[in-house]
């Protein structure tokens, strides 16, 4: 990831997703993005994730891990899915788009972290400052860094990481894991209740 975003460029994604999730919940075909006309830290590949939430609480979250795509485009791609892909929630309807708040994760690249065991892992991570992916054979889970707000002690977002990979909470503790780690640039939507 080159420099941080300018606020201008941020409010674009942010323009862009919210256009894009509205245009996906109506089932209408969302309008070729004219590339050109963006400055050139949105035309460049980048991962992101997008997170939907109402009122504080989690509404859908689905992103990259990887760029394979530009910025923008990602950011749209990931908005229309957060809404109607997340299988932990029902599709977004049309009536819930004024009270969403939309959030837009852009990620560094993932590097590997080298651990010992259980305590050097645990040793190892920065609480608030990396995102954490978990790879286990074909399994693999993530979460960003923001999920530290609500799971602060390293333990405990390792084991729930495992139970969101689909295996038993303990098992950073009983197996040696692919573990990396990345950071984010985050920014959202101002709150509605503001606007």
């Amino acid at each position: 990831m080159n420099d941080r975003l300018t606020l201008d460029e941020q409010k674009t994604l942010l323009r862009l997703a919210r256009e894009a999730m509205e245009h996906g919940v109506r089932g209408e075909k969302l309008p070729p993005l004219d590339l050109k006309s963006l400055p050139m830290n949105l035309r460049e590949k980048g991962a992101t994730f997008v997170t939907l939430t109402v009122r504080g609480q989690l509404r859908g979250c689905i992103g990259a891990l990887e760029a394979h795509q530009p910025l923008a485009e990602d950011v749209r791609e990931h908005a229309i899915a957060a809404a109607l892909e997340d299988p932990r929630f029902p599709p977004v309807g049309e009536g819930e788009l004024n009270g969403i708040q939309i959030e837009v994760s852009r990620l560094t690249r993932p590097v590997p972290l080298a651990y010992k065991d259980a305590d050097d892992l645990l040793s190892k991570l920065r609480p608030h400052v990396d995102g954490v992916i978990l790879r286990e054979g074909f399994h693999r889970a993530t979460f960003l860094p923001q999920v530290w707000e609500k799971i602060p002690r390293p333990s405990d977002f390792l084991s729930h990481l495992c139970a969101k990979m689909g295996a038993p909470n303990n098992v950073w503790q009983t197996k040696h894991l692919e573990v990396f780690t990345y950071q984010v640039e985050e920014f959202h939507e101002p709150s509605h209740s503001s606007v």
